[in-house]
This record gives structure tokens, C-alpha cells and sequence, in this order.
């Protein structure tokens, strides 16, 4: 890896034979709106709770499965490592020209590891999916400004492409217009949820909420805030199970907005009830709450709750029971 923050390879090497070997023992998941919708988000969740860095690796990899399949393209070989790539920031942007992707391509989570990645490109201004080997010619790796703390074990730096091979999936605009994309988008919601309930364990189970009435307040607003996500989140898969023809885009931006915040408040929350003790003396809750403050930030922040806000000005109905 280039030259940028130092992650312990060990760590790295871990976390891909880790999700190697799920992989291997679960090669498919139940698909977003075909009744099962709340299976794969509790697995979903179980994984972010134990390891938010392993479920950044699979759900990208069983989204990847999911838009295959939505766009009509023939099932991948299950023991392949896939990944989604879709940012586009200024400054990185990929061509697709006669078969061909050339360019650059940032946010790249695990390039160093994936066997295959689908990645958006430019056809003129059409958004175009295409399916690329990363064993392929032509393909250089840059982590050298990867200097992440949380999520630092998912390097996810950028990568150059100088005309390899691409073979395309769907139409163009076919990606972003399928109602799958949303339905993928609700899912990591439920990966911000197992994590900030697994943060939330940390005050539940602690000797200090018997005795400090100030902890039990906190604990109280986080079973709150976590029971109201929990139901938020139950109704989505149901609703999208019901009705998978349609991407439930308003409920699902609402559903992201509501666990986005609530992730943060239960970072904020466990910190005051707690002090900074689990944060220096307990690795694994350290990390999470560093890795879900880093992972929350996939939101849009301020640009959901305006689309929320433009659209809620625009209904006719008020909100109701």
C-alpha cells in the first residue's frame, strides 16, 4: 500500500479471510422484496454489531448480488469477493468508451482485496453500470491518502483505470432507476442500527445504571430512540416486500435520516453516562464507536432532510395516526 496511514496487516489480512469464510458459507442472502426483506437486514445488523469493517465488505458484496440480479445479469460465481462503486466527487470520474472504462474512481472500499467490482461510468451524460475484473490490466491502486482511524481497516482509497475491460450491466440510467437501488440504501441503515444498538449494550449492561439515575436517563432515551428505529425499520421491509415494484424512496431517506441521527446521540449518550473509560480501556466498543461515527457519515446529512422537507411542503396531507 502506498505511502498514507498505517494499518496493521494483520488486521487487514483478518478482515478479508473473515468475510472470505462468510462468504464461502453463506454464498446468497434472501433478495431485497422477495419476502424475506427483514431476514437480510438482521444479518445485516448481527454483522455491523460484531464488526462494522466486515459488514462494509459483505453488504457491498450482497448489494453487488442483488443489482446483478435486478438488471437481468446472470447469477456471479458465489466464491467471487464483489464490491459497488458509485461515487462520483469531483475530480474522479470514469469514461466508458467501446467496451472500455479509463479514468479514476474514489471511495474504492477493499480494492486491494475484491475479486470483481461494479462500478458507474460516464457514457456522455449518462450514468452507465459496468462489471470489471480487478485482476484486469490497466488497473492501479492509491491508498496514499487513506488516513482513516474509523473504518481504517476497509482501505478505500482510489483507482486509476486506463481502458480495461468492462462488460455492461443494463441499460444506461438502468442503476440508479431500479427500485432496488433504494431498497439497498435501506439496508445500511440496518447496518447503522446493529452497530449503535451494540454501543447502546455497552451503558445496558454496565453496574453504573443501577446506582446513577443520571445513566438511566441516558439509557432510557437510547431505548427510545432504538425502539422507534426498530419498528421504522420493520415496516420498511415490510413495505417494500409488499410493493417491491416500488422504491419507497421517502420512507427509506426518513429511515436513514432517523438511524443516522440516532447513531450519534448514542455515541454522545454512552460517553456522558460512562466517561471516557470504555473509550480507552475497551477496544472493541472504542472502535465501533469510531468506525459507526465514520460509516453514519455515507448519509447526505442536511441534503436528505431538505428532500425530506421539500417534499413534506409539498403534500396535501398532514401528518396523521
Amino acid at each position: 500500500m502506498p505511502a498514507g496511514r498505517h494499518v496493521d496487516r494483520h488486521e487487514r489480512d483478518g478482515l478479508h479471510e473473515r468475510a472470505l469464510r462468510i462468504v464461502a458459507t453463506e454464498p446468497s442472502w434472501p433478495h431485497p422484496g422477495k419476502g424475506r426483506t427483514l431476514q437480510r437486514w438482521r444479518r445485516l445488523a448481527a454483522l455491523a454489531a460484531d464488526d462494522l469493517c466486515l459488514v462494509k465488505v459483505l453488504e457491498a458484496h450482497h448489494d453487488a448480488r442483488a443489482i446483478l440480479r435486478d438488471l437481468g445479469h446472470r447469477p456471479p460465481p458465489p466464491s467471487l469477493l464483489h464490491a459497488v462503486w458509485a461515487a462520483e466527487p469531483p475530480g474522479a470520474r470514469l469514461e466508458y468508451r467501446h467496451g472500455t472504462v479509463s479514468g479514476t474512481k474514489a471511495w474504492c472500499s477493499g480494492a486491494g482485496w475484491v475479486h470483481r467490482a461494479l462500478v458507474t461510468a460516464r457514457e456522455g451524460e449518462a450514468v452507465r453500470l459496468v462489471l470489471v475484473d480487478m485482476n484486469a490490466p490497466g488497473i492501479v491502486h492509491d491508498a496514499g491518502d487513506w488516513n482513516a482511524v474509523g473504518m481504517g481497516r476497509v482501505v478505500s482509497g482510489r483507482v486509476h483505470f486506463d481502458r480495461v475491460a468492462a462488460e455492461p450491466v443494463g441499460g444506461a440510467g438502468d442503476y440508479l432507476a431500479r427500485p432496488g437501488f433504494w431498497h439497498g440504501g435501506a439496508g445500511v441503515a440496518a447496518c447503522w442500527f446493529g452497530a449503535a444498538a451494540a454501543i447502546a449494550e455497552t451503558l445496558r449492561t454496565h453496574p453504573r445504571v443501577a446506582g446513577d439515575p443520571h445513566a438511566c436517563v441516558h439509557l432510557g432515551a437510547i431505548d427510545v430512540g432504538l425502539s422507534a428505529a426498530a419498528a421504522q425499520l420493520r415496516h420498511n421491509a415490510q413495505r417494500i416486500d409488499d410493493h417491491p415494484e416500488q422504491p419507497h424512496r421517502t420512507e427509506v431517506m426518513r429511515t436513514r435520516a432517523l438511524v443516522e441521527r440516532l447513531a450519534a446521540e448514542i455515541i454522545e449518550r454512552v460517553g456522558r453516562a460512562l466517561g471516557p473509560t470504555p473509550l480507552c480501556q475497551d477496544l472493541d466498543h472504542a472502535r465501533r464507536c469510531s468506525d459507526l461515527a465514520v460509516f453514519i457519515r455515507q448519509g447526505h446529512a442536511e441534503r436528505d432532510w431538505a428532500s425530506l422537507g421539500t417534499y413534506a411542503a409539498a403534500r396535501t396531507d398532514t401528518w396523521t395516526l
